[in-house]
């Protein structure tokens, strides 16, 4: 009598089985636990808070060029102090630490994907226009060191600088080696991992339009100037990659509001179910209002644009502000989260605090409410040996903002 019954339920878990398995042919497999579940639905985004990298496409300079530099950068403070008060103040409350240059490029990334993969939601991304294809095929620094007898350098992407399209480096002649030296394939990793995990939290990306010429070397190129026009083709160039529905944009945003300004005090931000699976693009431009008017022209409160512009409170197209210097910012990145905006931080700047194993500045970021906080060390192991690294509080890849919304 037990033999029977054992063989009964034997066939009925076979009977299970099979019948699950049909099932899933039928209906297609079962849907996968969207990211941070915990997390409601009906949360908009800018009430929640996750972890980035800053100039997330970085690799490491070669050891001879950074030598090559050395001489040259530290000549960078006399710059700094030509620079018009403005200027200079912002300077120095974003780049607050007393480190060289080099030791602020002490940092590496690995590949996009595998940021991605350890949680990061947020990714920087720095765009250098090169219409023709080529303009940064032979940068300056291997150039010099090519002429010293030097060989055996890092290499670079040549291929894919040869082709037309923005170039995705930091410091052009000097910092120029990437993971994704091609933005459009950048933007293709980026859409590979997001279709393979449909249900994340949305992610955050900001692009900066380099337009600043840097003169290291005597036959170093200029930076080429960011138009209207350009702007139009970071924006053709996204949507070569995603599709419109795939986006979250200024216009979806604003809805019926004036103004994108309006529209975020007033709360128009999708909810987190709306926008799994989505991208912003952040932008950001140099040159504070005269680097933005190229995006903003033809475009008042960002009609038709793809990406959100820094901007400062009050402003018609004001919906993500930065501060970077969340030590100095606190209050003002706290007041602009309660009204609404979207918020970039970093919770370290200039490798600074990775050297002295500090995480005041972490603290402060997280603690501030910044929805983005963008850091160099994202895992263990950095130049300086120290055990600095940084996570987003209660892990995963998003959490409730802790600051609330008026």
């Amino acid at each position: 009598m037990a033999l029977h019954k054992r063989i009964l339920c034997g066939l009925a878990l076979v009977v299970l089985a099979f019948a699950g398995t049909a099932t899933a042919g039928r209906d297609g497999p079962a849907p996968r636990t969207p990211e941070a579940a915990d997390l409601p639905g009906s949360l908009p985004i800018n009430q929640i808070q996750v972890l980035g990298t800053h100039n997330s496409y970085s690799l490491p300079i070669d050891p001879q060029l950074r030598a090559l530099l050395r001489p040259i950068f530290a000549g960078f403070d006399k710059m700094i102090e030509a620079m018009p008060d403005p200027q200079k103040a912002l300077f120095r409350e974003e780049h607050p630490n007393a480190i060289s240059i080099e030791e602020g490029l002490n940092y590496t990334h690995d590949a996009l994907t595998a940021q991605l993969d350890l949680g990061l939601r947020s990714l920087e991304l720095d765009l250098n226009p090169d219409p023709q294809g080529g303009q940064y095929l032979d940068p300056a620094g291997y150039r010099a060191l090519r002429a010293q007898g030097k060989g055996g350098l890092l290499p670079i992407d040549s291929a894919a600088l040869a082709k037309p399209g923005f170039k995705v480096h930091h410091i052009t002649d000097a910092d120029f080696r990437s993971h994704c030296p091609l933005f459009t394939d950048c933007l293709r990793e980026i859409r590979a991992w997001s279709d393979r995990n449909p249900g994340h939290v949305p992610l955050f990306i900001l692009i900066e339009a380099k337009s600043q010429s840097l003169p290291l070397f005597r036959d170093s190129k200029p930076a080429l100037p960011f138009t209207p026009e350009r702007f139009d083709e970071i924006d053709r160039e996204i949507l070569s990659v995603f599709p419109r529905e795939r986006l979250v944009t200024p216009d979806d945003v604003r809805g019926t509001h004036p103004t994108l300004n309006a529209a975020v005090r007033a709360g128009g931000w999708p909810t987190l179910a709306q926008a799994r699976g989505k991208v912003l693009f952040l932008m950001i431009t140099a040159n504070g209002p005269q680097g933005a008017a190229g995006y903003l022209a033809g475009h008042p409160s960002l009609q038709g644009r793809v990406a959100f512009l820094r901007a400062q409170p009050g402003e018609d197209h004001a919906a993500f502000l930065m501060y970077d210097n969340a030590l100095t910012r606190t209050r003002e990145i706290r007041d602009a989260v309660a009204q609404g905006y979207l918020v970039r931080t970093r919770s370290d700047i200039e490798t600074f605090e990775a050297k002295v194993n500090d995480h005041r500045r972490a603290d402060a970021a997280f603690a501030s409410g910044a929805q983005i906080v963008s850091t160099d060390f994202e895992k263990p192991g950095n130049a300086y040996g120290t055990p600095y690294v940084v996570t987003l509080p209660g892990g995963g890849a998003a959490r409730r903002n802790p600051v609330a919304r008026r």
